[in-house]
């Protein structure tokens, strides 16, 4: 039987325990993030102590969200919420997170080395290297990386779980209260982790004996403490749950609802401009490090030092540019301002950095991507619902990121085999020449520039309302 709170306070009430458990919820993602990108500053040390070259690494970097995209486990993930509630999600998504985890970094130890189970993985998942295979394997590949593709993909499911159980569980405890600055000091945090992991994990790494395993094996510990935030939430959960507190629960997923929103012209809009600049964001950051090495020949620590700005200035424009299209507007011009600034940067890198070699311009293009990266999520998802049918909302939204994650699987593996045949021969991982990954990360923003100048004009037509402030006076 449910308790119910007869005095009228309940601890969402109270500003101290609603900031402890968003506190809670925020470390355990913050924790999630830094794990994402443990190994992005270190592809040097995986082709050098692990053989991976670009194209094993883009076919682990890539593997991510290959059980959200092709097991549609995202769809599963909203159910399981739903039916469940955040309490349970948020405990089954920190496990899951921490069992792929530990499965990866067993994959990159040096006990994996030589060991019956790499014999094993030796043997098998050899698939063809051709267009047609979707898994992240391939013959050739090392079994290290085919391992350490399985551990990542289990990890994907629970962090991407974790993030819309996050959410799910900020909106109940801040219902009527602050929420919008929950949500976006919850993202800012988030953000920081890939901002810390950028300059910490080539730090671990580098220390004696130098150990490609160490880093992972330090933010596996991370994930662990993360489990433990959402054990301690879900006691106060569990109180608030007995104060007659409900969660407000998201549009479920309709099979019924995908012809009508695949028929919507304004779904396919919204979906393409997030799936090509998403695609041409986080699949950078695994190769951002290993590029700013070849191009300015840093060290890996010296190169996250310099990358590191990129998270922590989205971080802190982020919450200004929300308050801007808050009471301000102009959702469809900040769209296609953020991608020509994507052009500018990802053209930047691919020319101009190896001709001159220029730390201060290096500088300058990554903080206006971290600009760009800030302007167009602030505008997108906001202007979903202005666009979306509000009964279709959740099954838009659902199918909006699930299109998302085709890019973030598909890209990571596209851009290794890029690496790879544009410098034929190349075996140093230091030699590499970037100039045509940069121009296809370029391509993408054109694209995306295309169809925010195509919003624009149907925005000016329909009357959608996009360059208008969200705040009515």
């Amino acid at each position: 039987m449910t308790q119910v709170n007869t005095l009228g306070t309940k601890l969402n009430d109270s500003a101290a325990m609603r900031w402890t458990a968003l506190v809670l919820l925020a470390t355990a993602m913050f924790f999630g993030y830094i794990f994402v990108d443990v190994l992005s500053p270190l592809q040097e040390l995986l082709q050098t102590q692990r053989n991976w070259d670009p194209n094993a690494y883009g076919h682990f970097a890539g593997s991510e969200p290959f059980l959200n995209v092709f097991v549609f486990f995202l769809i599963f993930a909203g159910i399981i919420l739903d039916k469940m509630g955040v309490r349970f999600t948020a405990l089954l998504s920190g496990t899951v997170m921490v069992a792929g985890a530990a499965l990866n970094w067993y994959a990159v130890s040096d006990t994996f080395c030589g060991s019956v189970l790499q014999r094993f993985f030796d043997n098998i998942l050899n698939m063809p290297h051709s267009w047609w295979n979707i898994t992240p394997w391939y013959a050739g590949m090392p079994a290290s990386a085919k391992l350490s593709a399985i551990g990542f993909m289990i990890f994907g499911c629970g962090c991407e779980m974790a993030g819309i159980t996050v959410s799910r569980g900020i909106v109940k405890w801040f219902k009527g209260k602050e929420m919008a600055l929950a949500m976006g000091v919850e993202m800012a945090i988030a953000r920081v982790g890939v901002a810390v992991v950028m300059l910490g994990s080539p730090v671990i790494a580098a220390i004696n004996p130098i150990s490609v395993s160490r880093p992972v094996a330090f933010s596996l510990c991370l994930l662990c403490i993360g489990l433990i935030c959402f054990i301690v939430y879900g006691f106060m959960d569990k109180k608030l749950d007995a104060q007659g507190v409900e969660e407000e629960k998201d549009d479920p997923f309709k099979v019924s609802d995908i012809g009508k929103i695949l028929s919507s012209r304004m779904f396919w809009v919204v979906a393409l401009l997030c799936v090509l600049y998403y695609s041409a964001i986080f699949p950078f950051q695994k190769y951002a490090i290993n590029m700013l090495q070849c191009n300015l020949h840093f060290t890996a620590e010296q190169a996250g030092q310099v990358f590191f700005v990129f998270p922590l200035g989205a971080a802190a424009v982020t919450p200004f540019l929300g308050n801007f299209l808050d009471r301000k507007g102009k959702g469809a011009t900040m769209l296609i301002l953020g991608a020509l600034l994507m052009i500018i940067c990802h053209l930047t890198f691919a020319f101009v950095v190896p001709a001159t070699q220029s730390v201060v311009i290096t500088l300058a293009a990554i903080i206006l991507l971290g600009i760009s990266f800030s302007l167009v999520p602030a505008a997108l998802w906001p202007s979903v619902p202005k666009l979306i049918d509000e009964k279709l909302l959740g099954s838009a939204y659902a199918l909006i990121f699930w299109i998302q994650n085709i890019g973030l699987y598909a890209f990571p593996m596209i851009i290794g085999s890029v690496i790879t045949s544009s410098n034929p021969g190349v075996t140093d991982p230091l030699q590499y020449n970037y100039t045509v990954p940069m121009c296809v990360f370029a391509s993408l923003g054109v694209a995306a520039l295309m169809l925010g100048l195509y919003l624009k004009a149907i925005d000016r037509k329909g009357g959608y309302g996009l360059e208008l402030p969200n705040i009515k006076k």
